[in-house]
């Protein structure tokens, strides 16, 4: 019997173990939430509207949008947020601002396809005004052929202003994905 309690506690502590961390990993996670903390009060009030915070954590975030010029004062709040982050699901959030950086990336990579295909309109012509009028009906075939025609002239003479601009405004505006 005895035996069976030895066994068995000596299993205990073996657990035990395993839930236990390192104070210098303790330390490590303290650090990274305290610089996730910083990155949420750093980003505008809508950027973390569209976050699901609790309600604990929007008081913070209000607190330190009042304090963001008082460094001591703010560098100890940052710290009260991070213990709040711990004991917070972070899933959620993350989640979230990944929705936004993804968001960002698309709208970037949209804003490089319509200025690629005005450069190409400029230089191809009508060929390529064709084929875009077939993929969005949504355009009007004179106004495009008269913008294109005027952002032309102005890269000839490599003055690129205004017609060059309302090319890509109006690409953005009716040839949406």
């Amino acid at each position: 019997m005895i035996t069976n309690i030895m066994h068995h506690s000596s299993h205990d502590i073996d657990e035990l173990d395993e839930d236990l961390k390192s104070k210098s990993e303790i330390k490590r996670e303290m650090h990274q939430l305290q610089e996730f903390a910083m990155k949420l009060v750093k980003m505008s009030k809508h950027q973390r509207s569209k976050l699901p915070l609790t309600e604990e954590l929007q008081e913070a975030m209000v607190l330190a949008d009042k304090i963001q010029n008082k460094h001591e004062a703010l560098s100890r709040h940052v710290r009260f947020i991070a213990k709040v982050l711990q004991e917070t699901d972070m899933e959620p959030i993350h989640k979230a601002m990944d929705v936004m950086a993804n968001k960002h990336q698309q709208e970037t990579a949209k804003f490089v396809r319509l200025e690629q295909l005005r450069d190409e309109l400029i230089e191809k012509g009508g060929e390529t005004i064709e084929a875009l009028l077939a993929e969005y009906p949504g355009l009007e075939r004179q106004k495009l052929r008269q913008l294109v025609r005027h952002a032309a002239k102005e890269k000839a003479a490599e003055k690129t202003g205004k017609h060059y601009k309302n090319l890509f405004s109006y690409l953005k505006e009716h040839a949406k994905d």
